[in-house]
């Protein structure tokens, strides 16, 4: 479960004349379990990508599915995490990451052994009583992941989720999110402005050209990571060294400008 597929997606907003084309027949599968990210131009159409499958919008022509079901709304099996942190200010960690749990009508008994699996899974345990304004942009991040998880989704929507922090939590965040895809594994969908983060995360990049936005190709990063066994390093610094790692990066960058030159992209 959880695979995605673009078929022939075509997105317009505004009225069919007068409108702006942001997207132009996208297509794309991310198999189950798979790590994709997309980057590209800014306003190449990668959030928009993002919030069809979550529900949030309709493609204005083409189909999107999710398991195989054609995506109409929301829904339980798709879990959002964005770039702000959305977190309650009035409620503590675990009152949280409990929301969702609530709405899912579960016993309180099961609720509790949820949020313990999910604040051990976020290394948020000795937090579960602290409120928002009494954690750092990397801790209220992972409560917004924790509260992503514990619903226990087939498929994790990243919208740039490292965007408002800074470089140094980014990099903590970023070798965490590694951490999880290895131990508990979603299909992700994962838009980024970072290259490096994308090569570091993902099992497959897909770049998409200036708007209206189309893929324009999708390079195969975990068969890389396989073979240069990225895995053996703890840090992302000693990942970054590595010469496949530059010429992944590289050949991204080399891609992105094509597009749009260095301003923008």
């Amino acid at each position: 479960m959880g695979s995605i597929r673009f078929q022939n997606v075509d997105k317009v907003f505004g009225a069919s004349q007068a409108g702006v084309k942001v997207l132009d027949d996208i297509n794309l599968e991310i198999g189950e379990k798979e790590f994709v990210a997309i980057v590209g131009p800014s306003g190449c159409g990668k959030t928009t990508c993002l919030r069809m499958v979550a529900g949030f919008e309709a493609p204005s022509s083409g189909t999107i599915t999710v398991s195989g079901k054609v995506v109409s709304e929301p829904g339980p099996d798709r879990a959002v995490v964005f770039q702000q942190f959305a977190l309650f200010p009035w409620k503590t960690v675990r009152e949280n990451i409990d929301l969702g749990l609530r709405n899912k009508n579960l016993p309180a008994a099961e609720r509790d052994r949820l949020i313990a699996d999910a604040l051990k899974l976020m290394n948020l345990e000795s937090h579960a009583g602290a409120f928002p304004h009494q954690l750092s942009g990397g801790m209220q991040q992972r409560v917004a992941i924790a509260r992503a998880y514990v619903l226990d989704p087939d498929v994790l929507l990243m919208d740039e989720p490292f965007g408002a922090l800074d470089a140094q939590t980014r990099v903590v965040m970023q070798e965490e999110l590694v951490r999880l895809a290895r131990v508990n594994p979603r299909t992700v969908l994962f838009i980024t402005h970072a290259v490096e983060e994308a090569v570091y995360l993902a099992d497959r990049v897909a770049i998409m050209t200036r708007r209206p936005g189309r893929i324009k190709e999708v390079l195969d990063i975990k068969s890389v990571r396989l073979a240069e066994n990225w895995d053996r390093f703890a840090r992302i610094e000693d990942v970054m060294d590595q010469e496949s790692f530059v010429h992944l990066r590289t050949q991204i960058w080399k891609s992105l400008r094509e597009e749009k030159g260095a301003q923008g992209v």
